[in-house]
């Protein structure tokens, strides 16, 4: 029987001061960060399709995707959100029932983004916030708790602008969403007016220049949570893509460097 954490992860989400949710992509990553002492731990569509071949953006299924992410929730203790891009689907009905699944695959809550998969659009406002309010309504009705997260992805993207990513945060709060997330805005100054513009929590994207900022930096702000998306797992790829093509030079000194893995089977034999 899948452990109940919603309660604890939602217990996590203080204003101000921002804990760190760590996306990682199978179960050695879910272990050694839980070593570490990471709080909470999320899946990443992106690096999920990078662990099964595959690129980024709606190449991975709901049933992939639940598989993975019972796979994390069962290698540790902690809360885990699932990272499920669109819902998985266009209809408010399929938004809930994506919730309900997560629910049954042991996840403290998931994320839904307003951009539908492959295509890149944003949903019609009103469309967005129907799909947000039906799965608020599902996380509800559920038997323990789940945190609903709601994502304005287009802001990111760039197929709307702040003012229109503000709208739709706080109708998304509205519509019952129990954290607001817009990713990548243009700096530390519109963020903390999204920020402000809510009473939710709300989720900072530790990413790109995001990433040279500190943690009381996002406190001073109001942030509540930390994520990293893909960038653990992008920093790995590159790490592994240096090592390559230097094997391929002729330099095999990158292979030297293993002293930092010391005590990676002790962290992953921790049942």
């Amino acid at each position: 029987m899948p452990h109940d954490t919603g309660s604890t992860f939602r217990a996590l989400h203080t204003p101000g001061a921002p804990f760190l949710m760590v996306n990682v992509w199978d179960k050695g990553t879910a272990r050694v960060m839980a070593h570490l002492g990471v709080k909470a731990l999320a899946t990443s569509s992106a690096a999920h399709a990078y662990v099964l071949g595959r690129p980024d953006g709606g190449h991975v299924t709901r049933d992939e995707a639940l598989a993975h992410a019972e796979e994390i929730v069962s290698a540790t203790p902690l809360p885990v959100q699932g990272d499920f891009e669109n819902g998985f689907g266009d209809a408010p009905e399929t938004c809930a029932e994506t919730v309900r699944l997560a629910a049954e695959a042991g996840l403290a809550g998931i994320c839904i983004e307003d951009v539908a998969l492959i295509d890149g659009k944003a949903y019609d406002q009103t469309l967005a916030v129907e799909r947000i309010r039906a799965a608020a309504s599902a996380a509800r009705a559920l038997p323990r708790d789940f945190v609903l997260t709601a994502r304005a992805d287009g802001l990111m993207i760039g197929v709307y602008d702040e003012a229109e990513a503000t709208a739709r945060l706080q109708a998304f709060e509205t519509a019952g969403a129990d954290c607001l997330y817009a990713p990548l805005p243009a700096d530390m100054a519109a963020l903390a007016r999204l920020t402000a513009s809510v009473k939710a929590p709300v989720n900072a994207l530790v990413a790109g220049h995001f990433a040279k900022e500190t943690r009381s930096a996002y406190g001073d702000i109001g942030i509540a949570r930390l994520s990293i998306g893909a960038a653990l797992a992008r920093a790995m790829q590159h790490t592994m893509m240096e090592a390559a093509q230097g094997m391929l030079d002729g330099d095999f000194s990158a292979l030297t460097k293993t002293s930092a893995t010391a005590g990676i089977d002790d962290m992953l034999s921790s049942d």
